[in-house]
């Protein structure tokens, strides 16, 4: 490291002048002139950027979106299964009730976790992890844990609504009470 020092200094006449500075080395020594070992004023402590946080915050919310649903027993298709699954058999009962001319029934049983089309023998079953609610008609409910849904000879229906839920996912399956319409509501 090179230090400067001035002195004063007189003419001939005795009076005083001033020297240019001259460079005067100086010896290094053991500690360090600047704080934590950096080598000097040019150099600074570097953290993490705004884009480097972004991300990693990303990729974070990509591996729990799909972390998550499969530690939670139902995933995301399967319960969009079901959901189409009874609308299936909801379309399938009206087309029943339009094609032979009387009432048809969609049963489902919310304990069993199962459901069937009036007439016919087949029994569908639902997932075990999916909380199931069944909105209809007081006349069509049988108990608390079974209900219907009804569809006239012309295709209405008294109209009613499934909710498929697991966690904060859920499905709608919606009957449209005038016309029979099936829906499927995310």
């Amino acid at each position: 490291m090179v230090r400067t020092r001035t002195s004063p200094a007189t003419d001939v006449a005795g009076r005083r002048r001033c020297v240019v500075a001259r460079p005067r080395r100086v010896a290094a020594t053991s500690a360090a002139p600047y704080p934590h070992g950096s080598a000097g004023p040019a150099r600074s402590v570097r953290g993490f950027t705004m884009i480097e946080l972004l991300v990693v915050l990303v990729i974070m919310a990509l591996v729990s979106a799909v972390a998550i649903p499969v530690f939670s027993g139902t995933s995301n298709a399967e319960m969009k299964s079901a959901a189409r699954q009874l609308a299936s058999g909801l379309r399938l009962a009206r087309s029943e009730a339009l094609t032979q001319r009387r009432e048809t029934f969609l049963v489902i049983d919310l304990a069993g976790r199962r459901f069937k089309v009036d007439r016919d023998a087949r029994e569908y079953s639902l997932p075990r992890n999916v909380e199931l609610k069944l909105f209809t008609a007081q006349k069509d409910l049988v108990d608390d844990k079974v209900g219907a849904i009804r569809f006239y000879p012309d295709g209405g229906s008294n109209g009613g609504r499934i909710t498929l839920a697991a966690g904060e996912r859920k499905y709608e399956v919606d009957v449209d009470w005038l016309t029979g319409r099936v829906a499927i509501l995310d």
